[in-house]
């Protein structure tokens, strides 16, 4: 099954923190999109891999993806290697997509510097045709995405770009709430953690107004780049 965009998060509600409202925008313009977890966030302080596997597929349900997959890394462990790489390729040939979205570049959880590095070089050695991989049982032929874009995580990063997605704040925030195991609940016995104060779950919608802010729209995401941004014209740039 191609995929014009598939989006690989660290843990289960990297892609909608960083870039669901962008996935919801392209799908409303006819793009297929899938997300790739590499883990299932078994180390979360708050819930289980069996509860953010149920979130996952709530949160991608809302986006309305055509498929979301988990690769099973082990949370916090996983390294950017052979191993690592090799499936990570297997599922970029699988989808065969022209963008990647992947993690921030830097960032404060270790996972997700680690995420960035692992996909990005993943997408790079797809495109080598003496690499051979096979998915259930069948040869995969090479395939490199046509760029790789990282969304914006918990670091203010200046983006290289935004993308206006006033019109799509709605849904990204109700599949942020998908994963209510995460976030904050002034009801909740749990842990408190960085990620589950309040000012947290306020700054997803006030980054996104402020990105917006500074482009003369509503709401926006912000994402760094590999290589340059080539446009057909000044026209196409806003």
């Amino acid at each position: 099954m191609k995929l014009d965009i598939v989006a690989f998060g660290a843990h289960p509600d990297d892609v909608e923190l960083g870039c669901s409202g962008t996935i919801a925008k392209e799908i409303s313009l006819g793009r297929k999109v899938g997300i790739i977890d590499l883990t299932r966030g078994e180390l979360g302080t708050r819930g289980t891999a069996e509860t953010r596997d149920k979130e996952a597929q709530v949160a991608a349900k809302i986006l309305g993806v055509t498929v979301r997959e988990n690769l099973s890394f082990r949370d916090g462990f996983f390294t950017n290697d052979e191993k690592h790489q090799l499936e990570v390729i297997k599922m970029v040939r699988k989808y065969q997509p022209e963008i990647v979205l992947c993690n921030a570049i830097e960032d404060r959880h270790i996972d997700h510097e680690k995420g960035s590095n692992l996909v990005s070089d993943a997408c790079f050695l797809s495109g080598l045709i003496k690499i051979e991989t096979e998915l259930d049982g069948v040869s995969q032929k090479a395939w490199r995405p046509k760029v790789v874009y990282h969304y914006i995580q918990w670091k203010n990063i200046e983006p290289d770009f935004v993308v206006d997605i006033s019109g799509f704040i709605d849904i990204k925030m109700e599949s942020v709430l998908a994963y209510g195991t995460q976030f904050y609940n002034p009801n909740s016995n749990e842990p408190v953690t960085p990620i589950t104060s309040k000012n947290f779950l306020d700054s997803i919608k006030y980054r996104a107004k402020d990105l917006g802010r500074l482009v003369g729209v509503e709401y926006a995401e912000g994402f760094t780049v590999e290589r340059y941004l080539a446009v057909n014209s000044l026209g196409n740039l806003m």
